[in-house]
């Protein structure tokens, strides 16, 4: 998920873009990068590293004032963040710059071909492949921008948005996506482009958000829209109700809200060239498949909310693939001396990639002679860098500290690799129909955040709660394990999460009238797991307990049973943590947001634990 953003007319381009920039980084601060045209040349900065970086290069090397501008957050994909895949991209000929969001599927394909046409590459990203695409395209006699960035974007496939400048029109920037965000702010002599409206919404509140597949010419006084085609396109122009100090947070309150929101999708984005023809396709697992054939043993190692994608990864991973698998606190696991050799792969699951627990495990493990796979949101980071093989999430820069989207995507890729190993070593399993549920799960979450409303309440009526149990059964138990870190990390209250069979070997004593207990019920297809918690919420309610069940919806036999009841969308089992987690992340939300505590930077906590 990176920062785009683009200006035309009469102020600084520079100032502006860089203005725009600095509040878009949440989108990506692997590096940062700007480019104009000067006396109908490209010139551009561009810096691995933070916004900060930049801005210092520009005060050391400064650009001239023009009146064009384009400029760049990045958050790595393909290639690592260094200065030559910092974005803008220039073409061989040095008249085209380009910058990119997303992730072209066919860059491989693409790339060889230039290749063999002579084509000198100056960096590893997908992005350098359409500055040269577009160079070629406008070689051709008497072309415009925009439709050498039109033919460009027809032999593109993935999900991107693109944002270019060429030397020869310094009054003009096109813009094209697809299956990404790209947003045009109409201002009075001067218009943006931006992946958020964050980013100009100090100069205008008029945009207009493009639609799928269409390309945008932005000059000073006009705004032009078509289709891939060139055809004139509808827009719909709206005005943004928020200010400039919430665009920070694109009008929630808190970042943590922002990305739960968000969850639809970074599931998508997890997903995204990953599923073809109903199989997993991991084209950048780096893996000898032969070692994932013959793995005899599988343990999965992390820290804090990812041990729970871990706990639950456990039951997928096993059930698909008939893998014995264990999964261990990182902080732990080496300490006790573990039995490892080649046989055994170990997964190693960190948002960061720097958690340190995670990481001295990871060694230790490698020492031993066991394969390590690292599940890792940030690219470049140790963790993967140290691993044999690395699937990174996706789920693009997570700011708040207590962990959301990017729990989700975690799961979403264990389950991606579970199915992916059973491929490989010939499951007899319906694969094609598991992967179409896995690729149904994205518009599942936005159902839950759909109908959200009703759990927001539930804080209130809560607050002032001594402590909140939680409890599942099968994948409902890390859930429940789940959603009492969060309480714990963002509202401060006691929350324990329970296996709901252990109930009455000790927890029941917990329960006196009137405490909240948060239930994970299965889907009732399951009859066994579904008869057994009905059973314990029976016993807990005898006692006095007030229940909170999160249900799919159609199980009537739990409504009766429920002082308050949420509903999510029906899925397999092994799959319904995606959904069941989603109203317990707002149900802390919201708490911390009634008691009065800070959602998105709780006491005592930092995002990433680079210490043992």
């Amino acid at each position: 998920m990176c920062g785009i953003v683009g200006y035309v007319g009469p102020q600084s381009a520079t100032k502006v873009v860089i203005d725009g920039l600095r509040r878009l980084e949440y989108r990506g601060y692997d590096s940062a990068g700007i480019a104009t045209i000067q006396d109908g040349l490209i010139t551009f900065r561009k810096r691995a590293g933070k916004l900060g970086i930049l801005e210092s290069e520009l005060e050391q090397n400064p650009l001239l004032n023009t009146h064009t501008a384009i400029g760049h957050t990045r958050w790595a994909t393909h290639g690592g963040p260094n200065d030559s895949n910092a974005h803008p991209h220039i073409s061989a000929d040095g008249k085209v710059a380009v910058i990119h969001n997303g992730i072209i599927e066919n860059f491989t394909e693409l790339k060889n071909e230039l290749l063999k046409s002579g084509v000198d590459f100056q960096s590893e990203t997908d992005t350098e492949v359409v500055a040269h695409l577009l160079s070629e395209a406008m070689n051709v006699k008497d072309a415009e921008l925009a439709d050498a960035l039109r033919s460009v974007c027809k032999r593109l496939r993935g999900a991107f948005t693109l944002v270019v400048v060429h030397a020869d029109h310094p009054d003009l920037v096109v813009g094209a996506r697809r299956n990404s965000p790209l947003v045009v702010g109409l201002g009075t002599a001067e218009n943006f482009l931006a992946s958020d409206v964050a980013a100009f919404i100090e100069h205008t509140r008029t945009a207009i958000e493009l639609g799928q597949d269409q390309v945008v010419e932005l000059r000073a006084d006009s705004v032009h829209v078509t289709d891939f085609d060139g055809n004139a396109a509808q827009t719909s122009q709206y005005e943004v109700t928020w200010d400039i100090q919430a665009a920070e947070k694109s009008g929630y309150d808190t970042f943590m809200l922002k990305e739960i929101n968000e969850q639809p999708k970074a599931v998508a984005d997890t997903l995204l060239g990953r599923i073809r023809d109903n199989h997993i396709v991991l084209d950048d697992l780096k893996f000898d498949l032969d070692v994932l054939k013959s793995i005899d043993k599988i343990i999965i190692t992390a820290c804090g909310t990812a041990y729970h994608a871990g706990l639950i990864a456990k039951y997928a991973i096993e059930h698909w693939t008939r893998i014995p698998c264990e999964v261990e606190l990182a902080s732990e696991f080496r300490y006790r001396d573990p039995v490892l050799n080649e046989k055994i792969l170990i997964i190693a699951i960190s948002q960061s990639g720097e958690t340190m627990d995670t990481l001295m495990a990871t060694r230790y493990a490698r020492e031993q002679g066991s394969k390590v796979l690292a599940i890792c949101n940030t690219q470049g980071s140790t963790i993967p860098r140290e691993s044999d093989a690395v699937i990174y999430t996706h789920a693009g820069p997570e700011i708040a500290v207590a962990s959301t989207k990017a729990f989700i995507t975690q799961v979403i890729t264990v389950y991606v690799f579970a199915l992916f190993l059973a491929q490989v070593r010939g499951s007899s399993m319906d694969i094609e129909a598991l992967v179409r549920e896995v690729s149904d799960m994205s518009a599942k979450v936005d159902v839950v955040l759909d109908t959200i409303e009703p759990v927001k309440q539930l804080a209130e009526q809560f607050k002032d709660a001594s402590s909140v149990l939680f409890i599942g059964r099968h994948v409902g138990f890390p859930v429940a394990l789940e959603g009492a870190l969060k309480l714990k990390e963002l509202a401060y209250m006691h929350a324990e999460g329970f296996a709901a069979g252990e109930l009455k070997h000790g927890p029941i004593a917990l329960i006196e009238p009137g405490v909240p207990v948060i239930v994970i019920v299965p889907p009732a297809k399951d009859s066994v797991l579904h008869e057994k918690i009905v059973s314990n919420i029976q016993e807990v309610r005898a006692r006095g307990a007030k229940t909170i069940i999160v249900a799919e919806e159609n199980d009537d036999i739990v409504e009766q049973f429920a002082d308050y009841l949420i509903r999510i969308p029906q899925c397999p089992t092994l799959l319904q943590p995606v959904v069941s987690v989603v109203p317990l992340q707002v149900f802390a939300a919201e708490m911390a947001t009634v008691k009065g505590y800070d959602v998105d930077q709780p006491r005592n906590l930092a995002k990433s634990v680079t210490v043992e």
